[in-house]
């Protein structure tokens, strides 16, 4: 997934539109390696080894990945898109930012 979500953060750079990364990884060291050699821009945090780390526990997380999409104000509206399915819901919340409301 990484080449894709690099198109998107390449694509909406002019965007309001952030990418936001939780990692379960046990091995830290080893996260940080594949992070650089994927080239990953944007924020990443590590959920402490685990599948049932604090992030992940407390989004209820049971199967990796799993991805949000949050609206700009925080309200998740999709779940567990891939490919075109995820950027067609993004530009959607985007042209709903974008859109003079009447």
């Amino acid at each position: 997934m990484y080449p894709h979500e690099r198109s998107l953060v390449q694509r909406l750079a002019d965007k309001p539109f952030a990418i936001l990364g939780i990692n379960s990884d046990a091995d830290k060291a080893a996260l940080k390696k594949t992070l650089d050699q994927e080239h990953i821009t944007w924020r990443s945090w590590w959920d402490g080894g685990s599948t049932e780390g604090p992030i992940a526990s407390r989004w209820n997380i049971s199967g990796w990945p799993t991805i949000y999409v949050l609206d700009s104000k925080g309200i998740i509206r999709y779940r567990d898109l891939r490919g075109p399915k995820l950027d067609e819901a993004v530009d959607t919340l985007l042209k709903e930012i974008q859109t003079p409301k009447p």
